[in-house]
């Protein structure tokens, strides 16, 4: 990905300290949008001077259509989308919110399609692209008491598999990636740690994500990468 323009969503979330990092190690320009300045003062406290210097900081809500639009155009090009951004939520159908429902829905599925959506727009402008979604395993697999959170997910998987199908022929392509429980310390203090040990590492969905931004994945299209971890 060496002088490749990223967007990377979701690059002060808990998947930083894999994620980001290994993206600026492939020697790409990294754009990273953001909600809150603190976010960005975190992420520039385990990030060295140089490797800041690579990446352009832009406020955006990532759930309204206008700011994605504004976000991307100030972007020279988008030759590579890896879009970390969702949250997750459980409960029992009968006793769910629609509220909560359409949050997690919101979060997980929608600005999911409104960054492929300009992104795309771009890639298809300048013949060159990769896109790289997270989805989950709930999302191929669900399960009792994730309703919302299967249902967007799965929605992930359709939409990337969607514009893979709707690409063929360009050198863009489209893949998720598929983890299981991830080792975050937000999932460490909501889930204890008892099985951290077997959940999925950051740099393991590091790892598979900047392989298929790659040059070396041109004929890697609508795959959904199971990185499950050892549960």
């Amino acid at each position: 990905m060496k002088g490749k323009q990223v967007l990377l969503t979701g690059g002060t979330g808990g998947l930083v300290l894999g994620v980001t990092p290994a993206v600026l190690a492939q020697g790409a320009e990294v754009t990273i949008p953001y909600r809150s300045p603190k976010d960005v003062e975190c992420l520039k406290g385990i990030i060295s001077p140089a490797d800041i210097a690579r990446i352009h900081f832009i406020p955006a809500n990532l759930e309204d259509e206008a700011s994605v639009d504004k976000l991307i155009s100030r972007m020279t090009k988008v030759d590579v989308l890896i879009h970390l951004v969702g949250g997750f939520s459980m409960g029992k159908t009968h006793e769910y919110s629609f509220y909560d429902w359409k949050r997690v829905s919101e979060l997980n599925l929608n600005t999911t399609f409104l960054t492929c959506k300009y992104s795309l727009k771009s890639m298809l402008e300048n013949g060159y692209g990769r896109i790289v979604t997270v989805s989950s395993r709930a999302g191929a697999e669900p399960a009792g008491q994730l309703a919302a959170y299967s249902a967007a997910k799965a929605g992930v998987i359709a939409l990337t598999k969607v514009i893979a199908d709707e690409t063929k022929g360009t050198n863009i392509t489209a893949n998720s990636v598929l983890p299981n429980f991830i080792d975050t310390p937000t999932n460490r203090e909501e889930m204890g740690a008892d099985n951290a040990d077997k959940w999925v590492k950051p740099e393991s969905i590091a790892q598979f994500s900047c392989f298929l931004a790659s040059e070396a994945a041109k004929d890697v299209r609508a795959a959904a990468v199971p990185v499950y971890g050892n549960i």
